[in-house]
């Protein structure tokens, strides 16, 4: 099938490519990308299907390293198939699946059931991240070998740390062995106890028991050190605080390999606009200081932040329905992620558009070894047309994904994913795109 896609602003930072171009794809390839007229001359008239997305973005599929599919083990929260369908929808075609499900994803065999599973029934390329040690127990390490053998990019621990440094560092070894990277989730155990939310005045007002910068940064500066020993890349996952930013900008200039990704909601969200007892503003880490906001936002156009990822993370109604005390950690993102991205960085001149698909896209790609992240000729079509013009606000009742905890609903953004192709086969397309 040959599909042309014409009068789109092609943005790919792979080529430097920034521009009004057509994008021929023919099957599951990126057949050519050239201006309108003798180009393309004639092969309007022979592709099977034409797509115009005048006065829209057109860019490498998005890509994101952070994702809780909740399969195997808690599928009444989300499946496979669903969060797959959640990831279309928000313009990714690759995503990363965390390993803590149940059973912990800490082998070959259950690294090999999900890739198969996801094969039959995602619609999008799912890769699956293996756990550090075994069951996530933090006493044995996991078969890291075995699951690198299956294709996975990655080890983490992800949901909580490795407190044991001597484990982790034997773990970080067999990952550098391997060619993996360890992505890390940042917390002190001991520095949270029972926290629920960021360390601030709001949060003594509201009574709730606190999680302070310490607990984040200690074991951002302690893994950093970890990983430089070992010589494995390290990726620092969700940074919420403006020392995390500092050290990790610290680390790449001391020529450290070390990559970091911030979510949607910390460069959105502070601590201050949690108004009410709302278990639909509580993540890990939590939301925090204004200060750490805009931290990150530098973070981010300077390049020492080098990815978006939505650490995605579905819970059912009942779960979300109680107090911050007893709900669990998380909010889902996938839909929302693109949206929240151009109005909060691009419109607000925080970003480039071009910014904007490095960090969610072709760094991304880098970041986990992929080919992918580009629109060159030969690549792979994995394409995301995203219509910068539209308005509208957040309606969580109307997410493909099980999981509607989010604190954006209702919220005013700018910018719709209008189509989104993986491997050449469209697989989202907006209502409203003819």
């Amino acid at each position: 099938m040959k599909i042309l896609i014409k009068n789109g602003h092609i943005l790919d930072p792979a080529t430097n490519t920034d521009g009004i171009l057509d994008l021929l794809i023919e099957e599951d390839t990126i057949k050519a990308v050239g201006t309108k007229g003798k180009e393309h001359k004639g092969t309007e008239v022979s592709a099977d299907r034409v797509i115009d997305a005048k006065d829209c973005y057109v860019m490498p599929g998005l890509i994101d390293l952070h994702v809780h599919l909740r399969d195997p083990g808690f599928t009444h929260k989300e499946t496979i198939e669903t969060g797959g369908l959640a990831a279309a929808k928000g313009g990714f075609t690759t995503i990363c699946a965390m390993p803590n499900t149940n059973p912990v994803i800490d082998n070959r065999d259950r690294v090999g059931f999900v890739h198969r599973k996801a094969a039959v029934e995602s619609v999008v390329n799912v890769l699956q991240i293996g756990a550090v040690t075994e069951g996530q127990n933090g006493e044995y390490v996991a078969d890291i070998a075995g699951m690198a053998e299956e294709g996975i990019p990655a080890v983490s621990e992800d949901g909580k740390s490795v407190m044991d440094a001597k484990l982790y560092f034997k773990g970080m070894k067999q990952a550098a062995a391997n060619g993996l990277r360890v992505f890390a989730h940042c917390e002190e155990k001991s520095l949270v106890g029972n926290g629920v939310m960021h360390k601030s005045q709001r949060a003594k007002e509201m009574g709730l028991p606190e999680i302070s910068h310490a607990a984040e940064d200690v074991i951002v500066a302690r893994d950093i050190l970890l990983a430089k020993e070992a010589g494995v890349p390290l990726h620092i996952c969700h940074v919420s605080t403006a020392g995390g930013v500092k050290m990790v900008a610290l680390a790449k200039k001391g020529n450290i390999k070390v990559t970091a990704e911030v979510c949607p909601h910390h460069f959105t969200l502070s601590v201050n606009d949690i108004k009410k007892d709302d278990p639909n503003f509580k993540m890990n880490p939590p939301l925090r200081d204004p200060e750490d906001v805009e931290a990150l936002k530098k973070g981010l156009a300077e390049g020492i932040i080098d990815a978006i990822a939505t650490d995605h993370a579905p819970h059912t109604m009942q779960e979300k329905g109680v107090s911050m005390m007893g709900a669990p950690f998380g909010i889902v993102g996938l839909e929302t992620a693109a949206a929240l991205t151009y109005t909060e960085l691009v419109d607000k001149k925080v970003l480039t558009p071009m910014q904007m698909v490095e960090k969610m896209s072709y760094n991304p790609a880098k970041i986990i070894g992929s080919s992918k992240g580009t629109l060159a000729p030969g690549s792979i079509a994995d394409v995301t047309i995203f219509d910068p013009r539209a308005e509208y606000r957040i309606d969580a009742s109307k997410f493909v994904s099980m999981g509607r905890n989010t604190p954006f609903h209702g919220r005013k953004v700018k910018g719709l994913v209008r189509m989104t192709i993986v491997g050449g086969e469209i697989v989202y397309q907006d209502e409203n795109f003819a």
